[in-house]
């Protein structure tokens, strides 16, 4: 439809542009990247103009629906260029193309993994393309799973599989057990904040004065592993690492809190932090080997109110997407 005089096609631009916070938030969330999903809002736009929408009730709906299609066919192709990337990977060869998902504007994709949960998107970035789709759309924005389903060529029943094996991949490992899980959490928490704000006073104060930070020689990178003592000599260290911090979230590793940096979803460093009484911190393990990268289950924090709850929308929440009418994803 290039017609944009007729009222269908005011009606189309008109209702884009006012959809446009929550399609951007359905692209990031299936994609992770701010760049990529600003992508596919626009391919989603030159399908929906193309589009005979005269018959469409539901317009909110039926783009959110043509959105998804566009995000689901790059998390295809994604899926397809990793496989390629890691037999390239084994072989010791690392192609600098991997590098391009993680391009962009740095301070954007940063605020955006803030707001949505650095640990969150790594384990989205895990799922299978059809199971990230069903758990984002009902999860995240409650769309009935009769709608998911012939989205990405399932059942309803399928669908729903789908999602709760995500789910559980989402909540990962409970949490481990402990009284003071709650002061440990806001810990690790403050650890990160005064890192990223650069506040060393702060940051000398959560840790124990004997604390011993251990770090993979890939961190730094150095030949060998480094391994310092102290909390003013781990601070000054912390301090140096503020653009890494900026895209780093809390998380669960292997059931206990820590942080996760992860550019675009992809784990690059964990830190594993052990506590004193006083619920200062005593050691950091920061880790970035690949071994020891993929030996440790990295779940979501829970807060309380994250994702990951199953729920049926009710019928004023349920979005009807008209599919007769939504462009054939190619």
């Amino acid at each position: 439809m290039d017609d944009f005089t007729s009222d269908a096609g005011q009606r189309l631009a008109a209702r884009f542009e006012a959809d446009r916070p929550h399609l951007a938030a359905v692209a990031y969330r299936l994609l992770g990247s701010a760049a990529e999903a600003d992508d596919a809002l626009q391919e989603a736009w030159l399908r929906a103009r193309q589009a005979d929408i005269t018959a469409v009730v539901n317009l909110t709906g039926w783009l959110t629906t043509v959105v998804t299609r566009v995000c689901l066919n790059l998390l295809r192709a994604r899926r397809n260029r990793r496989e390629e990337f890691l037999d390239a990977y084994d072989t010791g060869y690392e192609p600098r193309t991997e590098a391009g998902a993680e391009s962009g504007d740095p301070a954007r994709e940063a605020l955006l993994a803030d707001q949505v949960g650095v640990a969150l998107l790594v384990v989205l970035d895990t799922l299978s393309p059809a199971e990230r789709v069903a758990f984002v759309l009902h999860d995240m924005f409650a769309v009935p799973f009769d709608d998911i389903a012939p989205l990405i060529e399932k059942t309803p029943a399928a669908t729903r599989q789908l999602a709760s094996r995500a789910r559980r991949r989402v909540q990962g490992r409970p949490a481990a057990p402990a009284a003071d899980a709650g002061r440990r959490h806001r810990a690790v928490e403050a650890f990160l904040a005064a890192t990223r704000g650069g506040d060393f006073t702060a940051l000398v104060a959560l840790l124990a004065p004997d604390v011993v930070l251990h770090a993979d020689a890939l961190v730094v990178p150095t030949p060998e592993p480094i391994t310092v003592q102290g909390a003013e000599t781990v601070a000054r260290g912390a301090m140096a690492a503020v653009a890494r911090a900026r895209f780093t979230g809390p998380a669960l590793l292997d059931g206990r809190i820590g942080l996760v940096m992860a550019p675009a979803g992809r784990p690059r460093v964990l830190l594993a932090f052990a506590f004193g009484a006083d619920d200062r911190i005593t050691r950091i393990d920061i880790m970035a080997e690949p071994e020891r990268l993929r030996g440790t289950e990295i779940g979501v924090v829970d807060t309380g109110h994250g994702p990951g709850q199953e729920r049926e929308p009710d019928h004023e929440s349920r979005r009807e997407p008209d599919r007769d009418s939504v462009p054939p994803a190619h």
